[in-house]
């Protein structure tokens, strides 16, 4: 068994979308970032990558690398899964937690479980999305910001 850690926080602005572990959630806000500014996934690719021993997401898609600009955050997921797949392993589990003041996650969470899962081509039910605010302590004073943790576990695969 192995196991991964990954994170993610990005600036929050008066410009949408936000997405979500991949889904667009309807909110007057968006993340300041290279790429589409996705916390969950961007803290998934890192946990897998993690697991795996595999470097981390700045390693293989730079922020300074221009093709990432505007990138659908996916493909760093689906990379990630060939990845680990290639270094013979499979996913065991997933658990992502959203850390925001704002944005309501609650009414997203069976939608990005279910796109999550699709992206790592396992069942939803290894697939956890929760979320918390830190009461205020984190980010400016005006809370425009977004983060997330994932922990991922993988095992050897099945010769």
């Amino acid at each position: 068994m192995r196991v991964g850690w990954g994170f993610d926080a990005h600036q929050l602005d008066d410009h949408g979308p936000l997405l979500l572990g991949g889904v667009n959630v309807a909110h007057d806000v968006g993340a300041i970032a290279t790429s589409d500014g996705d916390v969950a996934l961007h803290a998934l690719t890192d946990a897998l990558l993690g697991a795996a021993a595999l470097g981390d997401i700045g390693m293989h898609f730079p922020s300074s690398d221009p093709q990432w600009e505007g990138a659908d955050s996916a493909i760093f997921v689906t990379r990630a899964v060939e990845m680990v797949a290639a270094a013979r392993l499979k996913i065991a589990g997933v658990d992502i937690t959203i850390i925001t003041e704002e944005v309501r996650v609650a009414p997203h969470r069976d939608p990005m479980r279910k796109r999550i899962s699709e992206l790592l081509g396992v069942s939803s039910s290894l697939v956890s999305v929760k979320a918390t605010t830190t009461d205020g302590l984190w980010f400016r004073s005006d809370k425009r910001g977004i983060a997330a943790a994932a922990v991922v576990s993988l095992e050897a695969a099945a010769s």
